[in-house]
């Protein structure tokens, strides 16, 4: 019997006989050594392909190759699946931030689909005594007016914790608006708790149409088509970037209430979520520019952000 062969063989007793290596050594009249060389090589050359399915299953060797490729702390990767990519990141999300330790005092949130996919797949004492405060303004100028507050409030009221809003719209329409918000007591007071939380979670959006802030009212489609035509391409905590991570537009940014893009740079937890093909772009400026020391994604955007040279 060849080596091929009798490897197919050992493999066939081990993994569909639920043979032991002894007894497989036995039947075939070859050392147990033997055996468990072969099934290695069975392994390694792909004759056996050992795949965990789980809603939860994680992609570790890809998270070790995002690490060391970017210089992350951690990352997250969950396998591909058709219609579910944002449930599967985010409940692994959900599952990293209750698996933090030591547990932030005060977690920095923004807001957005993505935020609220997580926020929903948080268990009840996820944590304890947690307060949450938000990273960026979201009072909507629509009618889905409280999503950003809704999702801050789930967080720490599922930690046990209290949650400090931000009464202040993302954008404003004036800078002297915009400035006189920002020297409210309160809300300067909200501002440097945000600026010095333990831990930061957050998302990025894509320069286009789909764009929260086109949603909530903030912007036009048109707004947007020329900030992608400027270079951005997405934003975080509502302020656009180009590929290099510089903000687009400065005058836009001077009406952009939250904290400040470098703060991100300088924490030692900043956990990036995102999801899904239309935010490549953004994700790739994200984990480049050292905007996050955590990544928490699905295997199609780990493996498009390790082809870039």
């Amino acid at each position: 019997m060849d080596d091929d062969l009798l490897t197919v063989r050992v493999a066939e007793l081990y993994y569909d006989e639920a043979k032991t290596q002894d007894e497989i050594g036995a039947l075939l009249k070859i050392s147990r050594w033997k055996v468990g060389r072969l099934l290695t090589r069975a392994r390694e050359t792909g004759i056996v392909r050992i795949e965990i399915v789980h809603p939860r299953a994680r992609r570790l060797g890809l998270e070790r190759e995002i690490v060391e490729r970017f210089a992350l702390s951690d990352a997250v990767i969950v396998p591909d699946e058709e219609d579910a990519a944002l449930e599967r990141v985010a409940q692994a999300a959900a599952d990293h931030l209750a698996a933090l330790r030591p547990v932030p005092r005060t977690l920095g949130v923004s807001w957005g689909r993505t935020l609220t996919a997580v926020a929903d797949a948080l268990p009840e004492g996820w944590a304890h005594g947690v307060s949450v405060v938000q990273l960026n303004g979201g009072v909507s100028l629509n009618r889905r007016s409280g999503g950003a507050a809704g999702l801050a409030m789930t967080i720490a009221q599922r930690a046990g914790g209290q949650a400090t809003l931000l009464p202040s719209p993302a954008i404003l329409e004036r800078v002297e608006t915009k400035q006189a918000i920002e020297a409210d007591r309160t809300v300067a007071g909200i501002l440097e708790q945000a600026a010095a939380a333990q831990a930061y979670l957050y998302s990025a959006g894509p320069a286009d149409a789909s764009s929260a802030h086109v949603e909530n009212g903030y912007l036009k489609p048109a707004d947007v088509e020329e900030l992608a035509r400027r270079g951005a391409v997405g934003d975080v905590l509502g302020r656009y970037i180009d590929a290099d991570g510089n903000i687009v537009d400065p005058q836009l940014d001077a009406r952009t209430v939250g904290v400040s893009l470098d703060r991100l740079r300088t924490a030692k937890q900043a956990i990036f979520v995102t999801a899904g093909s239309a935010k490549h772009d953004i994700a790739r400026t994200v984990v480049t520019s050292g905007l996050c020391s955590v990544l928490v994604t699905d295997e199609t955007t780990a493996r498009a952000l390790l082809e870039e040279r």
